[in-house]
């Protein structure tokens, strides 16, 4: 192997990682850096590197959108299914479609081109990458409403198969167009669905089996999950089905399923994400050339404007429309779809299909991208809170400490930051309520360890070690403290002056504030308006403007409202 090939690949990674810094300065996904540096390293760029090779290029896109499908399906929250899961899926199933039909239609109109031609243009951009959006949002601090969140983090997960299916459909079709073709299209679906998903729940839980019972060294716990979910992924590949959607299906099981290790396997896999993502935009940066997409330029610009500003919108509308969603939340996920890797990768499957005019697809695929990071990606920071869908951080500030020996079992060493006006004033250590099984270790202070003792007390600024079985750690994170938010997202100004119990009836309202509700009948508890205004499932932050009131949901016990904020809003 060239070592020069060697030495300039590690040095554009040096590079790319080094520059990670101005993505939230700039306030643009650190994706859209990578492509930048694949650029400039490029034939048309000062570097002059000459790469065209598509099936590596192809291989290596596959690979790392495998790792980061596995490493996004553990980070997902089971429990963010109770809100998100149905909205989800619509949007990665009819709003896929919706988008890539109103998309070719025009992209067949606007380049002269057979139908078929200009949906497989809208079939390859169809896909979202809402990972994208959440490193972003997370890089600038924010933290969104539940409801908006889940929804958009499982439909990260699971409308890339749709799209590879609409891809691969209309590829079959214009080479081989004949009655036929749809038939053994809807079997693909099928195919593609049903296997992938029966192949993810199956292996996910005998994958959890199996490493939850074998005994190996600590490091290789996570090679293990990385090496299983690959051939998973390309066994299921290999059979017809989707390995996209089994490798995301397998890592939600696994984080259900309470994998052994999970925060150290978090770890290392958080760190192979990173890697996948910095190859595969480095290599796309290399393959394209930015002198060729000046050519394709308007028609892209005009194909990325019908994407944003009418595709996404209209098939957030249609596939919400069901559920309660706010018109607000509404128009952020409308906004929220921005393309990242994956129709970048689905735009090499023509290429090597040999379709006539596959280049120029490419081109255009690559442009739309490169809009919609820079269009998208710079404004949902300033979005989000104009639309008030941030929320306050419920997260501690904590750091996990595996214990690796096996008398300790399921247990960990948490390091939780006291923070907040809960701990300006000294309190007795041992008058702090842990949950049952959870033992204060020590108290650091100043750089000092204070073992934990009657007497110890414990304030602002000092770190406190708590031994606690692995399934307890958030409940510590309630407990122990939140992250400190900033002045506008403060406990008075979000969430109101009075705090009133969920089954507070409007009637008790009415007669208490001189406050009359027409929306919802007399004998409502706050608890069921706010289940009759979202279908069911109210999360933190939700609204209900009574015009001098404002209620905000405070406290959640499943779909149950237990405590609501009450605002009382100043007259114009």
């Amino acid at each position: 192997m060239d070592t020069t090939l060697l030495l300039v690949g590690a040095a554009l990674v040096v590079l790319s990682i080094l520059m990670t810094p101005l993505s939230s300065r700039l306030g643009m996904p650190v994706l859209l850096l990578f492509l930048g540096v694949g650029m400039l390293a490029g034939e048309d760029g000062p570097g002059g590197i000459q790469f065209d090779d598509i099936d590596t290029a192809f291989i290596v896109a596959n690979l790392a959108l495998a790792v980061i499908l596995l490493d996004g399906g553990m980070r997902t929250r089971v429990e963010s299914f109770r809100v998100g899961l149905r909205p989800a899926l619509l949007l990665a199933s009819v709003g896929v479609v919706v988008t890539a039909v109103v998309c070719g239609v025009f992209a067949a109109w606007l380049l002269d081109l057979p139908l078929l031609m200009g949906l497989l243009i809208g079939a390859i951009i169809s896909s979202t990458d809402a990972a994208a959006v959440f490193s972003l949002l997370n890089g600038r601090g924010l933290q969104i409403n539940e409801r908006v969140e889940a929804t958009l983090e499982i439909e990260s997960g699971s409308n890339d198969p749709m799209a590879i299916f609409l891809t691969l459909l209309l590829i079959e079709l214009i080479l081989n167009a004949d009655n036929s073709s749809w038939l053994s299209g809807l079997s693909m679906l099928l195919q593609q669905f049903g296997f992938g998903a029966l192949a993810g729940l199956g292996g996910g839980v005998l994958i959890a089996m199996l490493a939850n019972r074998v005994q190996l060294m600590e490091p290789m716990y996570p090679l293990l999950i990385m090496a299983m979910g690959i051939s998973l992924f390309s066994a299921t590949n290999l059979l017809g089905g989707s390995g996209f959607l089994a490798i995301y299906v397998m890592g939600v099981v696994l984080a259900s399923r309470g994998l052994r290790r999970l925060p150290s396997i978090l770890q290392v896999h958080d760190g192979l994400a990173w890697l996948a993502q910095l190859s595969l935009f480095l290599l796309l940066g290399l393959l394209v050339s930015p002198g060729q997409l000046l050519a394709t330029a308007p028609a892209a610009l005009l194909i990325a404007g019908v994407l944003i500003f009418l595709a996404r919108p209209l098939s957030t509308l249609i596939s919400l429309a069901p559920f309660g969603f706010s018109r607000r939340e509404h128009l952020f996920i409308g906004w929220v779809g921005l393309r990242g890797a994956v129709p970048i990768v689905l735009a090499l499957f023509p290429l090597m299909a040999g379709i006539s005019g596959s280049a120029t697809i490419f081109q255009i695929t690559f442009m739309v991208v490169l809009v919609s990071l820079v269009l998208q990606g710079s404004t949902l920071a300033p979005l989000a809170r104009k639309l008030r869908l941030e929320v306050p951080r419920g997260q501690a500030l904590r750091t996990t400490i595996p214990l690796l020996h096996p008398a300790v079992g399921e247990h960990e060493l948490l390091l939780v930051a006291m923070k907040g006006e809960r701990w300006i004033e000294p309190t007795p250590l041992i008058d702090i309520p842990l949950p049952e099984g959870c033992w204060p270790a020590a108290v650091f202070r100043d750089g000092e360890m204070i073992p934990a003792r009657r007497g110890v007390d414990v304030q602002q600024r000092d770190v406190v070690a708590v031994m606690a079985p692995v399934s307890r750690s958030a409940d510590i994170e309630q407990i122990l403290g939140r992250r400190e938010p900033p002045e506008h997202l403060s406990d008075r100004r979000f969430f109101g002056e009075f705090t009133l119990n969920g089954t507070t009836t409007l009637e008790d309202i009415r007669a208490v504030y001189g406050v009359a509700v027409d929306r919802f009948p007399p004998s409502y508890s706050l608890s069921d308006c706010f289940a009759k205004a979202r279908r069911g499932h109210p999360v933190i932050g939700d609204r209900i403007d009574l015009g001098k009131l404002m209620l905000v949901v405070r406290a959640l016990e499943g779909d149950q409202v237990t405590k609501v904020g009450l605002k009382l809003q100043r007259a114009d």
